[in-house]
């Protein structure tokens, strides 16, 4: 089945889909990105993802095409169009297509933005077998730019450190810089400690996750007490349990970090309880 994806206003089939290569997010990795999951056919913290949208635009001076409202119905007819019950959509806007290549930004009134939305269907998504049996992941050194709060399309680090880890043997890294875990290739990182959450506190230096802002909410009103401060990688390895969050991945447990064992190699009860909230709840909030 050939799928229906979004291109600056029309909806075409995926092979039909062109686009320029003079595009800036093609040279010069001009363009941000968000990925919103879809679970029972609704989209999950759309509102978060679109504002977070809003702000990459923003520091990058670059202009949203659509409106919140047009981006909603764009998500849904996608969603729609090619029947997805448990997938991804993936939605890019770049400084669009100047017609040669320059590292000056192109005028805005003369240069349209390029808007691009396509969805990838992946059941089994919710009840990922990986959350029952936990994620092994490795440290690595974070060589990105400085501005990951931006997020942005430049991921050939992450990229990198994926491969580092499948190299291995392992599912993921963490990246540390200066001492400290920033977060994981394409995730947030915490580590639990009795009832006490431990992940690093929101700046430049990591992506303001959505599913983060959810998942600390929700285990604050579990009575679980939230620390955001800088941590080592032995503190993460010495914890009772460990987890990431992404759009994707909702709240994924960690057994092993390096050589490391945690919880006896098992999901701990914490993590798995805290993914259990986060999809319950967001499923009422689904849009």
């Amino acid at each position: 089945m050939t799928r229906t994806v979004y291109l600056n206003g029309e909806y075409l089939p995926e092979h039909e889909a062109k686009v320029s290569i003079f595009d800036r997010a093609f040279l010069m990795a001009d363009g941000v990105y968000e990925v919103t999951s879809v679970l029972d056919g609704k989209l999950i913290d759309f509102a978060g993802h679109a504002a977070r949208l809003d702000r990459s635009l923003t520091e990058l001076d670059m202009r949203n095409p659509v409106t919140a409202d047009e981006l909603l119905e764009i998500h849904r007819e996608l969603v729609r169009m090619n029947g997805i019950e448990e997938g991804l959509v993936y939605l890019q806007i770049t400084r669009g297509a100047p017609g040669d290549r320059d590292f000056v930004f192109p005028d805005p009134e003369t240069t349209e933005p390029t808007i691009v939305l396509f969805t990838q269907s992946m059941p089994g998504l919710k009840d990922s077998p990986k959350a029952q049996k936990g994620l092994h992941v490795i440290s690595i050194d974070d060589q990105r730019w400085g501005r990951r709060d931006i997020k942005t399309v430049q991921l050939l680090y992450p990229s990198m450190g994926k491969m580092m880890a499948k190299k291995v043997g392992a599912d993921d890294a963490w990246m540390v810089q200066d001492g400290y875990v920033t977060e994981g290739t394409s995730n947030n990182a915490y580590f639990i400690k009795g009832n006490r959450i431990v992940t690093r506190p929101r700046s430049h230096d990591i992506l303001h996750g959505i599913t983060r802002a959810a998942v600390l909410r929700f285990a604050a009103e579990a009575q679980m007490e939230v620390e955001e401060r800088l941590f080592t990688i032995d503190e993460a390895k010495a914890a009772d349990e460990a987890f990431i969050t992404s759009a994707s991945a909702f709240v994924m447990p960690v057994v092993r970090i390096d050589d490391a064992e945690l919880g006896g190699g098992k999901p701990g009860p914490k993590a798995l309880r805290l993914r259990e909230i986060y999809l319950e709840e967001s499923l009422k909030a689904a849009v």
